[in-house]
């Protein structure tokens, strides 16, 4: 190797080593990375920053936009409320979770997938009395044997299939990949399902202990989405912050109402709880907040959250009741519950109570609410509840005809993924699904800048020589035949993407098994699926995969539980994969 290629090597090995050891960010790294490769003189500009520009990149850019404006309408909520239902055993939770997971993301990003449903599994193991430890690391999972069944269900496909269009090979098709993604989320679905309550801790993780809370009375009506349903079947008996003290059905009052209770539109539910219930609540399509007021905010104000203000000295509204202050108009807020007295209970859920200095306001505000009154006297403390925007359901089923038609237009090549995706995003946008505001924050900058920088590892070994290098050493045995040589590239890539990125792994890994496939005479195809699905095999630690991180603090896991559960899977997985990529495309 000429020195280019000495120093492209050594560069790999020192970003290599920096993710899997230090604490400094992968981004900064690859950019540090980046511009080391560029001042060097080892990579052009062009060369250096044409990952920004690749078309899996941007791919994932859209996609990012598609699953905000899905979480934003309560399209995820409409889907797993509907599917995950009541089981009573671990197995049974695991079985109702697998199927809506890894449809969801066959289609969305898995990262993104995981960031909506922790919380929504969480509430579900509240209700079922089950510890979430058992759900959490195989929701992880899951998203993970998910992703690899389409071509936009994990970054890492789209950006190998980038790699490919950009050296001038066949590109991948959306459902090319599907054949091997479902026999291999079959196959790690079941093992979960067999030894996963074995295998997996008895924890319950970081959770809000409601016992410890303030409690408030929040009241809700019933619409026509809910109408002729039990409690039961409309998900209101196991709440996981709360539960409902009373209905008001046709004038009568109702304690204690039993689960079998049929609701009736107009009908008035009275919950207890914590803050959070009034969120849980409010994701519920078919439930409406009695405060009327709610009305007028939403129209003034398109993204709303809950927080909680404790009366201060300078309330302008000392000694009267909430009906009597105009809280909205002063404050463009609406206040939901009031609470005194850490649990104490006030008479009529607080609100014809006369608000004391010290009192805790549950309120429905604009998002700047917090930001504003924070520092004046008015409130002696100010707390937003994050991620409590109440869902647009009036939106849902056309956020989810959205995502079908993208997926159709993709699916039937009528147009390519880049533009089916940003179509979507566009689309989203126009329909008022979601704000530009929140489109922008949508995007997750560190994981494209880690991906984008990346490109210019697997640029430096490819125009230097070094990966063609040791593509030469390693076939130069007599022994390497190119099944052999798959297996080794899917070992190295699998274990590469335990301590590096998933998509770092794949840019790193893909001219070098470019190189194998030309030196062996054999097609590319094959390698470049197995380091797509070996990148994305990635169960034995909690940094080797993004979602395996999302689920380590909520789930209570140590990284022992990781390996008791993950080296079996990446064992597995590798042993279905391998023979169905040489069954789907023979060397």
């Amino acid at each position: 190797m000429n020195w280019e290629a000495i120093v492209a090597v050594l560069t790999v090995l020192t970003v290599l080593g920096m993710l899997a050891l230090s604490k400094i960010a992968a981004d900064l790294i690859l950019m540090a990375a980046l511009i080391f490769l560029l001042v060097s003189g080892i990579l052009e500009p062009n060369e250096a920053f044409a990952g920004f520009g690749n078309t899996g990149l941007m791919t994932i850019a859209a996609l990012y936009i598609v699953a905000a404006g899905l979480r934003e309408t309560g399209a995820i909520q409409y889907i797993t409320r509907r599917l995950l239902g009541q089981p009573t055993t671990v197995r049974g939770a695991q079985f109702r979770m697998l199927v809506p997971t890894a449809a969801l993301s066959a289609f969305l990003n898995n990262t993104t997938v995981v960031a909506m449903l922790i919380p929504a599994i969480q509430e579900w193991c509240k209700r079922l009395k089950l510890p979430p430890s058992k759900l959490l690391l195989p929701l992880s999972y899951v998203t993970i044997l998910g992703g690899t069944c389409t071509l936009i269900g994990t970054s890492t496909n789209l950006v190998v299939n980038g790699l490919l269009q950009k050296n001038g090979f066949p590109e991948l098709g959306m459902f090319d990949i599907t054949g091997v993604g479902l026999v291999l989320l079959a196959a790690g679905g079941s093992f979960l399902l067999i030894f996963g309550n074995r295998l997996l801790p008895n924890s319950q993780g970081i959770t809000e202990d409601v016992d410890k809370v303030r409690e408030y009375h929040v009241e809700m009506i019933v619409d026509s989405a809910l109408e002729g349903k039990t409690l039961a079947l409309a998900g209101l008996t196991n709440l996981g912050y709360g539960y409902l003290a009373e209905v008001e059905h046709d004038g009568e009052l109702i304690q204690s109402p039993p689960h079998d209770f049929v609701l009736k539109k107009g009908d008035r539910l009275s919950f207890i709880g914590a803050p959070r219930c009034a969120h849980e609540l409010r994701s519920i399509a078919g439930l409406q907040p009695a405060n009327e007021a709610i009305q007028r905010l939403a129209v003034a104000h398109y993204r709303r959250r809950l927080v909680e203000a404790v009366v201060g000295p300078e309330f302008p509204f000392l000694d009267m009741t909430v009906e009597e202050c105009d809280f909205l108009g002063y404050y463009q807020a609406v206040v939901l519950s009031v609470a005194r007295g850490g649990k104490d209970k006030l008479p009529d859920k607080g609100l014809h109570s006369r608000i004391q200095i010290g009192d805790t306001l549950l309120l429905e505000a604009n998002k700047e609410f917090a930001n504003q009154f924070r520092f004046r006297k008015d409130f002696l403390l100010v707390s937003a509840l994050e991620d409590s925007s109440p869902p647009n359901f009036k939106k849902t089923h056309l956020a989810l005809g959205i995502l079908a038609v993208m997926v159709l237009l993709s699916a039937f090549e009528i147009i390519p993924i880049l533009e089916a995706a940003w179509l979507a995003a566009g689309v989203m946008l126009i329909t008022r699904c979601m704000n530009a505001g929140l489109a922008r924050r949508s995007i997750d900058f560190t994981v494209l800048t880690v991906i984008g920088a990346s490109f210019a590892l697997g640029e430096a070994l490819d125009k230097t020589g070094a990966a063609k290098f040791m593509a030469d050493s390693l076939m130069s045995h007599s022994t390497m035949t190119p099944v052999l040589a798959l297996i080794l590239v899917y070992i190295m890539t699998s274990l590469f993407t335990e301590v590096i990125t998933n998509n770092a792994a794949a840019v790193l890994m893909f001219p070098i098994c470019s190189a194998v496939a030309e030196q062996s005479g054999v097609s590319m195809m094959p390698f470049a699926v197995a380091v797509m699905f070996a990148a994305s095999a990635s169960f034995m630690t909690p940094i080797g995969y993004q979602t395996n991180l999302m689920v380590y603090g909520p789930g209570g896991y140590r990284t022992l539980d990781y390996l008791k559960i993950g080296i079996p899977m990446n064992i597995l997985a590798g042993c279905v994969t391998i023979p169905m990529i040489l069954i789907f495309w023979p060397l």
